[in-house]
């Protein structure tokens, strides 16, 4: 597996991270055996990047990851997020009276919680999982600066913040590097967020790099969702969006079979190709589309095919929104 330098100072991770999300919630039931046999998989592809929260499964998920690194630690750089208590199902809560998921006082708590579950000493990128509009970003990030001097942390990174946050962000503690969407049909931050993490030297750790599955040219009905699939509740799955949507996929198609590939990985090659800073964290819980995601490090697009993918997913060309109303009110604080 290629490498690639997470910022101007963070580690070097794999070109390719590795998602848990879907491992314990969102899309479909549970396997934790096939599971924690993907991230195995994953640690001897060269992987070495594994991306959970706390929020995810409330804690569930970063328990998992735990089982998955035993004996296997000095092989991964573990990544996890706290501060989306709105997914965790805890609004509100936080061992003190209506602490916020960015306050001060929760940061520490948080942090020892995800410890303990992780089963480590040290996680090696710490996030914000959601900005914070009750509390300045300068005092989240300045608690967590006193974890990375604890030596509980060791980089600091931000989820779904805009550029003027992460500026802001940046100049308590540097941060090393920034995830939120980034596919062919969710260009947004290109405007604003891409260039102020590359200006301040900030990696840059793209979530959702398929589209929800979306850009894998599988998902052309809700027929293909499982009735319980969280993406029944995104307008972009919409049915009427959804129709839509699929006429956008002909050129990712006829790219890959020009390639002998699958349209998952000529998305994520497009993704790759935007720039050295880019490190795509596609979720899956199954060995097999994990070792397709993988191999898309080594697929080499022509200029013609990339300019050709970008002209046909220009900014705002998807129908639908990423996200339900309530969860964009959140986003790019």
């Amino acid at each position: 597996m290629q490498k690639r330098k997470l910022g101007r100072s963070g580690p070097e991770v794999s070109a390719v991270g590795l998602g848990c999300m879907g491992m314990s919630i969102s899309y479909g039931e549970p396997n934790d055996e096939e599971s924690i046999a993907t991230m195995h998989r994953a640690i001897d592809l060269g992987v070495n990047m594994l991306v959970t929260s706390d929020a995810y499964g409330n804690g569930v998920n970063e328990e998992l990851v735990a089982r998955a690194i035993k004996g296997k630690r000095d092989r991964v750089l573990v990544a996890t997020k706290f501060g989306n208590l709105a997914l965790a199902g805890k609004a509100g809560e936080g061992g003190a009276p209506a602490l916020t998921g960015g306050h001060p006082d929760y940061v520490p708590q948080a942090c020892e919680k995800s410890l303990k579950r992780l089963g480590v000493d040290v996680i090696d990128i710490y996030g914000l999982h959601r900005m914070d509009k009750a509390v300045p970003i300068e005092d989240t990030v300045g608690a967590m600066k006193r974890l990375v001097e604890q030596g509980k942390v060791r980089y600091l990174q931000l989820s779904e913040a805009g550029a003027q946050t992460i500026r802001r962000a940046h100049k308590v503690h540097p941060i090393t590097a920034v995830e939120t969407e980034y596919s062919l049909w969710s260009r947004d931050v290109e405007k604003e967020v891409l260039p102020a993490c590359r200006e301040l030297g900030i990696g840059y750790m793209a979530y959702s790099p398929l589209g929800r599955g979306f850009l894998t040219a599988t998902i052309k009905s809700l027929d293909a969702l499982l009735p319980k699939d969280r993406r029944r509740d995104h307008p972009r799955y919409d049915a009427a969006n959804l129709e839509k949507n699929v006429n956008l996929l002909k050129p990712i198609e006829e790219i890959a079979a020009a390639h002998k590939a699958r349209s998952a990985q000529i998305a994520l090659a497009w993704l790759l190709a935007q720039g050295p800073d880019i490190v795509p964290i596609p979720g899956t819980k199954r060995r097999k589309y994990l070792e397709e995601n993988c191999a898309a490090a080594d697929i080499r697009l022509t200029k013609e095919e990339i300019e050709k993918l970008a002209k046909a997913f220009p900014l705002n060309v998807a129908a639908g929104t990423r996200y339900p109303e309530k969860q964009l009110a959140g986003l790019g604080i």
